[in-house]
Formats: C-alpha cells, sequence, structure tokens
C-alpha cells in the first residue's frame, strides 16, 4: 500500500476548504450569469397597425441591445392580459384596471404608452346622432378597452342605452366593416376615422365625444416580473421615451425608421398614406407623452375609467400604487 505524504494531506485539505467555501461564491455568480431574462414576451390584444408602429420602432431598438423580444398578437386585450396573467406573456400592451381591481390579479401598469384619441363615427343610412344609438349596437374593441369606457360614459352622457355591445379588435379591421356595413357605428382612432371619412365622406359621421385624456394603452406586467428584471425593463423604457420624443420632434422620421427596420411592410398602399398624418396628428395632439404617464396618468385613467363603470369606487379614493408600479419609469426618467 502507497502512503500519502502529509504534503499530499494537506494539498487536498486546502483544496476541499476551498471547495467549500467556494461553492456558494459559484452559484452566486452563476445566477448572476443567468441574471435577467435575454427574451420577453410581449402580449399585444390587436394586430399590428400604424397606431402602434412606434412601440414597433422602439422594439427594434431593444433588440439592438441585444434583449431578443416576441410580439404576439391575440385576438383580444382580455386574452393577452390573460396570458400575462398565466406567465405565458411576460408583458401586456392594454389598459387591465378592471383584472386588477376585480380579480385581485398580481399585475401592475409600467408605462402609458399612448394616450385616448378615438372618435365615435357613424353610418349616416342608419344613425345621425347619438340619440339615434338607443337601443342600437355599438361595436367597440374589448371588454376591457379604452373604447369601451368611452360608449359607456356617451351613454351616460346622453342618456341613451346601447341594445348590446359586440366586440371586434383592431381599429383598422372595424374601419374596413364599415365599409363593408357589417358595423354601423363604433369607435376609432384617428388614423382610421381619417381613413373613412376620405373614403365617403357623406356615408360616415363623427359624433362628438368631447375632450378626454386618459390611457389608450399602456404595458403592465406581473408585479414579480418586473422586480425580478429591473435592466430589461429599464432598456424598454428608455427605448420608449427616447423613439417617442423623437417622433414627437420629427414626425417624418418615423417613415424613414419603419423603412429602416422593415416594419408593416405589407400594409395596404392606401393606409401607407395615412402613416404621415397619423404621425404629425399625434404629436399635435400629444397622444404620445413623453414622460411615461405614470401618477398623472393613473389618476385621469381614474376619472375615465370610474366614471365609466370600468373601476369601482370613487376616482379620488383610488390608490395610484394599487394599479402602477412606478419605480421602474422614475428611474428612467431621472437617469
Amino acid at each position: 500500500m502507497k502512503r500519502i505524504s502529509n504534503g499530499f494531506r494537506i494539498t487536498v485539505l486546502v483544496l476541499l476548504v476551498t471547495a467549500l467555501f467556494a461553492a456558494p461564491l459559484f452559484a452566486a455568480a452563476e445566477k448572476e450569469e443567468a441574471g435577467e431574462v435575454k427574451k420577453l414576451k410581449m402580449a399585444l390584444g390587436d394586430i399590428e397597425s400604424v397606431e402602434v408602429l412606434h412601440l414597433l420602432i422602439a422594439l427594434e431598438r431593444v433588440r439592438e441591445k441585444g434583449i431578443e423580444v416576441d410580439l404576439i398578437s391575440y385576438k383580444s386585450e382580455d386574452v393577452a392580459s390573460q396570458a400575462v396573467v398565466n406567465g405565458q406573456a411576460d408583458i401586456g400592451i392594454g389598459t387591465p384596471y378592471g383584472l386588477i381591481q376585480n380579480v385581485g390579479a398580481p399585475i401592475r401598469i409600467f408605462f402609458q404608452l399612448s394616450m385616448v384619441d378615438f372618435h365615435a363615427v357613424v353610418n349616416t343610412k342608419f344613425y345621425n346622432d347619438w340619440k339615434d344609438l338607443d337601443g342600437e349596437e355599438f361595436v367597440v374593441h374589448s371588454r376591457t378597452s379604452a373604447t369601451l369606457a368611452l360608449a359607456k360614459l356617451m351613454a351616460q352622457k346622453h342618456n341613451i342605452e346601447y341594445g348590446s355591445f359586440s366586440y371586434v379588435p383592431g381599429s383598422e379591421v372595424r374601419a374596413i366593416s364599415m365599409i363593408q356595413e357589417n358595423i354601423k357605428a363604433t369607435i376609432l382612432d384617428s388614423y382610421n376615422k381619417e381613413f373613412l371619412i376620405k373614403k365617403d365622406p357623406s356615408r360616415f359621421k363623427v359624433l362628438d365625444i368631447g375632450e378626454v385624456s386618459a390611457s389608450d394603452e399602456a404595458l403592465f406586467a406581473n408585479l414579480d416580473f418586473i422586480k425580478a428584471n429591473p435592466g430589461v425593463v429599464q432598456v424598454l423604457i428608455e427605448e420608449l421615451l427616447s423613439t417617442v420624443k423623437s417622433i414627437n420632434a420629427d414626425p417624418s422620421s418615423v417613415l424613414e425608421l419603419r423603412k429602416k427596420y422593415g416594419l408593416l411592410e405589407d400594409l395596404p398602399a392606401e393606409l401607407e398614406e395615412e402613416i404621415l398624418p397619423f404621425y404629425e396628428g399625434a404629436a399635435a395632439s400629444k397622444m404620445f407623452p413623453e414622460d411615461g404617464g405614470g401618477a398623472r396618468a393613473a389618476k385621469q385613467d381614474f376619472a375615465l375609467y370610474g366614471v365609466a363603470g370600468e373601476i369601482k369606487g370613487n376616482p379620488e379614493d383610488l390608490k395610484v400604487e394599487d394599479f402602477w408600479y412606478l419605480k421602474p419609469l422614475n428611474d428612467a426618467l431621472s437617469k
């Protein structure tokens, strides 16, 4: 039998002790290396369209920072929100106030993507004012959308009651359906409203809804995800803020950026002509906020969604932190 020297024993002992104390360090290093997600899964309850072109541009810039992004289109905001709640997607796009309050979903809004710039449009063969819509079908985007909140608000304001609501996701889809007369009254974004009016000004009419300041679309996620991935969320917010500022300063830049990144390549020619007017109008109306909304947006949303019945309780008594998580946005704005 070979004898083991004392020197060898000491060497082995040193290695064992080193390994014992180093194990937690290696584990920490491995965790750090794994770090935050390298791929963002985002849920859009709509089709990719001109009205989210600024988001698509920002996501390309996020990809340039080394973060892969998968933008998944769902048939409605409701389904997109559920995908986030169930962990099938990391970040959702919508205004899930009712879901947060009524279901107690562990999600929070962290960025205002766009403000309401909607228009009620009717087919004049059937309706000419709000009173004509009493007892009639009205078509909106989804059950948790700003379009539904606005429709309910108008019903209260004009003392009418719709016969029913129908849900057709996508402003462009609703506009085409208006042309085909499958839809006779709906709410559209300014881009598709202009498209219809130019198409047939004698057949389509815009009904007044007054001035409304609230979120059309916002970004939200499970609170645990936001806290576990602060760097990724920070990059996303920073690129959105940068993109919005550049487009608001020069709306024509959206055309160059769309071409650079090859976005919405299948857009029909007649709709392509409306891109610049849409973003010029958006810049003039400040549709895309340069501060990400924050507490200001939350309080404005409480007013609209509260009056429309989407949020329960006195809007003045609602707490911002129950619906929003402000730290990522505040960190990005202070950087």
